[in-house]
């Protein structure tokens, strides 16, 4: 099936009739607080503010007044969309009763079941939600700190960082050398950097065509990658190169006073450096207590429920769940389940059994699109994959060409999803 805004909004509305319980008069609303206004964040916001009506008091905390979506910066890069059409506001979500907070919170007290943001507000929650994205591990690339990334870029949280790097890769020098260092698993999107690399090879042959692409990886393998290679052979040619663990990818450091890459002793002058750096949960779920000795939160794969605190739920990529990759699609799924567990929890509403899914789309080079995605199923140990699919190399165009315009209606359809 070919999604598109509707078709991708009617088929994710799996949670049925709610049937609330009657609130006493006089009663107190119970209260939701969730911190992070991305796939996760925003989409349970809004299916909350939705389906429990005005039986909720439901906040929204994101220091962003305008979201930036990391799905789809990619394809900024490779000059496919303009930058504002990966922004979006958050009026929508106000129109529906739900208290926008734009400020960014940094204490919670699970004792006194209250969160405290950096503007000196207190709020008092019944039940906690965190979507808060992903924080990078300091020292996961030798030679590179936060202090650097002005220099050499992550533009793995979507914003400013997205647009440096641009401007950086449009500035290199004719036959110059872009390096991206990409990021050891577990990490957001599995097939982003690949993409990137994808977007920045087809910016270069507009441009810069004799510049040359250095891959530094530390993984084996990665995600889409027979179709990513035979579409870089076919579009790019000779331009990218991969240096895989076998020969030093995972022993890499940079030095970004002078630019350099070094690979296993073997140093490199480059001319932009995308520094990718290993990823754990957003700081403010360490600092709620849910995280374990991953760096990530485990979750109760029926709920998204913490396995930590009853009275939180974690969304998205900080959380641990599974068989699901670290998606805005999978956040998105994942916001739905708990929405439906909360109205369950706080208003009496029938709970209908988890299911989830997941699809992520790339771009290699102009409509020549490719995917994998599956469905998932809570198990007692886990969110497990039941069912799963994947483009096939030697597809033929006019497929590539229909993939590639299935993900720009995923991609007005997830964002209506999430902001309305």
């Amino acid at each position: 099936m070919t999604l598109t805004r509707r078709t991708f909004i009617s088929t994710t509305l799996a949670t049925g009739v709610i049937l609330q319980a009657p609130m006493l008069l006089g009663q107190t609303k119970p209260r939701v607080v969730i911190i992070g206004g991305g796939a996760g964040g925003a989409t349970v916001a809004r299916y909350l503010a939705k389906d429990a009506g005005q039986a909720l008091d439901i906040t929204l905390v994101e220091m962003n007044p305008i979201y930036t979506t990391c799905f789809f910066s990619n394809l900024y890069l490779g000059g496919f969309r303009d930058f504002e059409s990966l922004q979006h506001g958050y009026a929508k979500l106000s129109d529906m009763g739900i208290s926008v907070v734009t400020d960014m919170a940094t204490g919670i007290d699970t004792t006194a079941r209250t969160v405290t943001t950096a503007g000196g507000q207190v709020l008092a929650y019944d039940r906690l939600v965190l979507s808060p994205g992903i924080d990078f591990k300091e020292g996961s690339v030798p030679g590179w700190s936060l202090a650097d990334m002005e220099i050499m870029p992550h533009a793995y949280k979507a914003g400013p960082q997205t647009q440096l790097l641009k401007a950086q890769v449009e500035a290199m020098p004719q036959g110059g050398t872009f390096a991206m260092i990409a990021p050891p698993n577990p990490y957001r999107c599995p097939p982003g950097p690949y993409e990137r690399i994808s977007m920045i090879a087809h910016m270069l042959t507009q441009m810069n065509p004799t510049a040359k692409i250095l891959l530094v990886d530390p993984k084996d393998k990665y995600s889409k990658q027979a179709l990513f290679e035979e579409g870089w052979q076919k579009h790019y040619g000779t331009m990218i190169e991969r240096v895989g663990p076998d020969f030093g990818g995972d022993k890499a450091e940079v030095r970004p006073a002078t630019m350099e890459v070094v690979i296993d002793g073997e140093v490199t002058k480059v001319d932009c450096c995308n520094v990718i750096p290993g990823q754990i949960a957003g700081q403010i779920a360490a600092t709620a207590g849910v995280t374990d000795d991953t760096g990530w939160a485990p979750v109760h794969p029926d709920s998204m429920k913490s396995k930590l605190d009853e009275n939180i739920f974690v969304l998205g990529d900080s959380s641990s769940q599974g068989d699901m990759p670290k998606s805005g699609f999978s956040a998105n799924s994942q916001a739905k389940v708990a929405a439906m567990a909360i109205r369950g929890e706080l208003t009496g509403s029938k709970v209908f059994p988890a299911k989830y899914s997941n699809t992520c789309w790339s771009l290699i080079a102009p409509d020549d699109g490719v995917k994998v995605g599956a469905s998932y199923e809570p198990t007692p140990e886990k969110i497990a994959s039941v069912e799963s699919f994947v483009s096939a190399t030697g597809e033929d165009a006019a497929l590539r060409k229909a993939t590639y315009e299935e993900s720009l209606g995923w991609y007005a359809g997830i964002t209506a999803d999430m902001f309305g």
